[in-house]
């Protein structure tokens, strides 16, 4: 058995041909819990998140968090001997993440059909905008285009505005993590219930289209288009990002009527807990402005602690809206060991998100540097293909690997 020092995920062999983010980051998360990830790039320039800012001393921070715990090798797919050498190393490995866009990898000769004849284990992962069927597969897409399509951007922001863009890039995060879901389900599959390979079929516009709750159902049964209402949620009254008076946000939202009452308790109220505009869920609802207005002034007229510890004193679920500096300053984030630290060899210590879940049992091992473009390339292809230096130095001479 192995050892659980190396991660529950030790000893599986992943090849990722992904590009950018939602493709590298599903192999991320499985590098995360050991498996040993062999990142194959191309050999002018390699991923282009290598050149994605911000900088630091030439290199690029996001490549550092998403290329950690891999292995870097250089290919040109583009060329048939570089091909077969991809056939070559498949036979050697459990699972293969691509998100070219659909058909490339079939007219390179290494699509699923193509490389389950050769390694029937194989569990594939391909990633794309709209999927590999349908009237929109082969089109472009990146992360903004598949929050359009799924409907989420429709829902995000203001009404008297244009939709506003996440901070960060969801459509392709999402899809990592459902990529990866899907890619453990096919290897369960595989080796518990002695099943075979499979291919794995995920879209951008598929995994944030199944978190947008019950919007498409309320509209096919009961006519109900959602549409963009700033902070205000059918779900919660109140609730809103509430300025302090120091300047900053306050994040409270409240459903229950029980934390409803204790709010009020809170900002000194307890006879609003009886009001009958207020009392239950739905009439708060119906009166959101009124009973937003109320607890609106009440944060903005008092000082931000004296806010937080009453809130705090009765329970109610709040947060002041965090920025990176008060992330890295709260100690809960420390307790937590949320935040990880890597010793980079040219850029020093490199804080980032740490592995998440955590598991009791089997935890994940330390993180490891993400590489230089081919520092792997010859050490990878002479394990697993048993090429000698000067049978790589010839392929290098041709531009099959950089």
């Amino acid at each position: 058995m192995a050892s659980t020092a190396k991660g529950p995920l030790s000893g599986l062999r992943v090849l990722e041909l992904g590009t950018m983010v939602a493709g590298p980051v599903a192999a991320t998360l499985l590098g995360d819990f050991g498996a040993e990830i062999i990142k194959i790039e191309q050999p002018e320039g390699g991923d282009p998140i290598r050149q994605s800012g911000p900088m630091c001393q030439g290199e690029s921070l996001w490549w550092n968090v998403e290329g950690r715990n891999k292995r870097s090798i250089t290919l040109d797919l583009r060329k048939p001997p570089a091909q077969q050498i991809l056939r070559d190393i498949a036979r050697h490995a459990d699972v293969l993440i691509e998100n070219f866009r659909p058909g490339t990898m079939t007219r390179w000769g290494i699509g699923y059909e193509q490389l389950k004849a050769i390694n029937p284990r194989l569990v594939m992962l391909s990633i794309s905008g709209y999927g590999q069927t349908g009237p929109n597969a082969g089109r472009a897409s990146y992360d903004r285009v598949a929050l359009a399509f799924s409907g989420f951007l429709h829902m995000t922001g203001y009404p008297d505005r244009p939709p506003v863009r996440p901070g960060f890039a969801v459509a392709d995060y999402q899809t990592a993590i459902f990529g990866a879901l899907g890619v453990m389900l096919a290897l369960y599959n595989r080796d518990a219930r002695g099943g075979t390979g499979q291919h794995i079929d995920a879209s951008l516009f598929e995994t944030v289209f199944r978190f947008t709750e019950v919007m498409t159902t309320a509209y096919a049964k009961l006519g109900i288009r959602r549409e963009r209402s700033g902070n205000v949620s059918y779900a919660a009254s109140p609730g809103d990002h509430y300025p302090t008076n120091d300047g900053r946000y306050l994040a409270l939202t409240i459903a229950a009527t029980n934390v409803y009452q204790r709010l009020c308790v809170a900002i000194g109220r307890p006879e609003l807990a009886q009001d009958p505009r207020f009392a239950e869920h739905p009439a708060r609802v119906a009166n959101y402005e009124a009973i937003n207005g109320i607890v609106a002034d009440w944060i903005k007229s008092n000082a931000v602690a004296d806010v937080c510890a009453a809130l705090e004193a009765n329970g109610v679920p709040h947060s002041l809206i965090y920025s990176a500096a008060e992330i890295m300053e709260d100690p809960h984030y420390a307790a937590r060991e949320a935040i990880a630290t890597i010793d980079h060899p040219r850029l020093g210590p490199l804080k980032m998100p740490a592995v998440f879940p955590r598991l009791s049992g089997t935890p994940a091992p330390p993180l490891k540097v993400a590489p230089m473009l081919g520092e792997n390339t010859d050490a990878v292809l002479h394990e697993l293909l048993g090429m000698s230096a000067d049978e790589v130095q010839s392929l290098r001479s041709q531009g099959i690997v950089g």
